[in-house]
């Protein structure tokens, strides 16, 4: 079956936010680069940030630990057994101002969810964002728990190219356990995956996002996406897909 696509073409227009500082200077190298080598890879250079800025070269994430060399991951807490069957969070949404503030904004849905009013400027100092990005889930986890009390996050990390059915199974409860616990998730992503509608969403070099919401038990789950740029901002995803949307990154839960 095929499904619709959302593929950063920069040259194309949209309805959603086009970070005006940044692509005066991506039609002139899209212009000199071939779209197909830039956009179209399945992996992203060193360096690239998410699909839409890859030929900018800034990265998000790109230091995570190295496939196998992944820090240990904590025990997993039990969800709550009264847990409800599905539930969304109510949040203050902002879409990222730039090409490298996905962490700031994904981090800041997360703690406005939890009543917490910070900007991203602020949120990006904390984090040691720079242009070329946030390092890891670990920034995230660092800075949440340094806001809302040690140990209230950890991180998760999915080492290998794929999650395996463990830790797919650890990701629906670990959402479930944090959501109705009124705490939503930041998700370090990289490549492809497929929403419920059959929009698929790339970010060859990486990408952060906030998981707000959940249902059918935690076997979906709802995302808030700051880019802005390939899609809604809010979408439904299989939590078997976020899980492999997570491999070789990793997430603060």
């Amino acid at each position: 079956m095929r499904h619709r696509s959302i593929r950063p073409l920069l040259h194309r227009t949209t309805t959603h936010r086009l970070y005006p500082a940044v692509l005066g200077s991506a039609a002139l190298l899209v212009a000199a680069v071939t779209t197909g080598v830039l956009f179209n890879q399945t992996e992203a250079p060193a360096g690239a940030h998410d699909t839409a800025v890859a030929a900018l070269g800034a990265a998000d994430g790109n230091n995570r630990p190295a496939i196998g060399a992944a820090p240990a991951n904590p025990e997993p807490t039990t969800a709550a057994p009264d847990a409800p069957a599905e539930k969304v969070l109510q949040y203050d949404f902002q879409f990222q101002p730039n090409y490298y503030y996905c962490g700031p904004a994904s981090t800041r849905i997360v703690l406005s969810a939890d009543g917490v009013n910070m900007s991203q400027d602020e949120i990006a100092r904390r984090l040691g964002t720079t242009t070329s990005g946030t390092n890891s889930a670990a920034e995230t986890t660092r800075v949440l728990n340094s806001v809302l009390g040690k140990d209230v996050y950890q991180t998760r990390w999915i080492p290998g190219q794929r999650a395996t059915d463990e830790e797919a199974a650890r990701v629906q409860q670990d959402v479930v356990r944090a959501i109705s616990g009124d705490r939503a998730i930041v998700a370090n992503i990289v490549g492809g995956a497929t929403d419920e509608v059959g929009v698929y969403h790339e970010f060859p070099g990486g990408h952060f996002i906030a998981i707000v919401g959940y249902r059918d038990n935690g076997r979906a789950v709802q995302v808030a996406d700051p880019s802005g740029m390939f899609g809604p901002k809010t979408y439904w995803m299989a939590t078997s897909n976020m899980a492999h949307w997570l491999a070789a990154r990793g997430y603060s839960a």
